[in-house]
């Protein structure tokens, strides 16, 4: 018995050696999503055991719009929240946020606002070592759930690993306050996940990278959820927010199964990328990732047409002119794009498109006429 006993005991540790793979997953552990579930800040805090010392991290105006009434809603019940106004989404501010909270002893966060002040929160919190509950006040992208943030530099736009948020309410009262184009982006960001699972699995075949079934799953599910309610996705309609949201926090999820951006990020993202350092006037991410996805999946040989026409249902950029961009600033894009993240291999390959071939890319696809 003896011998048998220890060698159950030693048997996932030989198992462990021989399948050499061991990874941890993080998910958000309670999601409310519907009208008016703001006032359910407070208890959600208790059901997940968030200490009594705690910060707001909020913008100027999403302070107005719903930071402060958060903050009220949590000393009202008995936590002691203070409110953290945060600027842009860059090194520098995070740094000083973190600053600021870090003297103020806070033992939680709760981000209130858009893309930029969810991920300096999803930072704050992970450089501190908290927990945060996401509460977005417009769905511009799928950073909501992700494990990623998006830090500005001088010259570019850096992905930085994040904390995942231990809760998220989206209150679609408030969502659908927020600018359509938001929303409308944050629904193209969804559809571009099409041609970054087509982009992974193609280094899966040529590079040997590493592929989760269940990431590349809920990321296709995702996109392909937005693309089927694309005509029901309206501006000034709180059922359209409803339906949105879904998709994009799965799509955020699914970068939490995989441990990487991989099933949301691809040659449409490094694309936008190159837009965002070198057009005079860069877009909305979404929005530009949108544009992106139409012409990577020409060159997958897929339906680019079904991409376009959902995004075109929805109300999201199609054309360069759209995206205020000029027909050269999207061809140089193309051209760079690939160079953008040389490790992630792409449908762009390792060197890239000529200016020739982006032009008739872009022309073909109808980007720029």
């Amino acid at each position: 018995m003896g011998e048998s006993r220890a060698a159950v005991e030693t048997l996932p540790k030989a198992v462990a050696s021989l399948f050499g793979k061991a990874k941890g997953m993080v998910f958000p552990r309670l999601v409310l999503v519907g009208h008016g579930v703001l006032d359910e800040l407070p208890g959600t805090c208790r059901q997940l055991d968030f200490p009594t010392r705690g910060a707001v991290v909020t913008g100027p105006r999403t302070a107005e719009l719903a930071g402060r009434r958060a903050a009220e809603l949590m000393n009202a019940d008995g936590f002691e929240v203070t409110t953290v106004i945060a600027g842009d989404a860059t090194e520098a501010e995070v740094e000083r946020v973190v600053a600021e909270l870090r003297h103020r002893g806070v033992r939680f966060l709760v981000g209130v606002g858009g893309g930029s002040k969810i991920d300096i929160t999803k930072v704050a919190a992970a450089r501190l070592r908290i927990p945060f509950l996401s509460l977005p006040t417009s769905a511009a992208h799928d950073g909501i759930s992700s494990p990623r943030a998006s830090l500005h530099g001088t010259e570019s736009v850096t992905s930085t690993e994040a904390a995942v948020p231990v809760g998220v309410i989206a209150d679609t009262s408030l969502l659908v306050q927020a600018p359509f184009r938001l929303l409308a982006s944050g629904c193209a960001a969804v559809i571009s996940n099409t041609t970054a699972i087509l982009d992974w699995r193609l280094a899966v075949r040529l590079r040997s990278e590493e592929f989760s079934s269940t990431a590349a799953t809920l990321s296709e599910y995702a996109a392909q959820e937005v693309i089927d309610h694309a005509d029901a996705i309206k501006p000034n309609l709180e059922e359209s927010v409803w339906i949105a949201i879904r998709p994009i926090l799965v799509a955020g999820i699914a970068m939490s199964v995989a441990g990487s951006s991989r099933p949301c990020s691809g040659s449409e993202h490094l694309f936008s990328h190159a837009l965002d350092r070198f057009a005079q006037h860069p877009g909305l991410h979404g929005e530009q990732c949108g544009v992106g996805a139409i012409m990577m999946m020409y060159l997958h040989g897929g339906d680019w047409r079904r991409i376009k026409n959902a995004l075109l249902t929805i109300g999201a950029p199609t054309t360069a002119r759209e995206l205020g961009m000029s027909n050269d600033e999207v061809v140089k894009a193309l051209v760079v794009a690939h160079s953008i993240r040389p490790e992630r291999y792409t449908i762009l390959g390792d060197n890239g498109l000529s200016r020739d071939a982006a032009e008739r890319l872009a022309t073909v696809t109808g980007v720029i006429g």
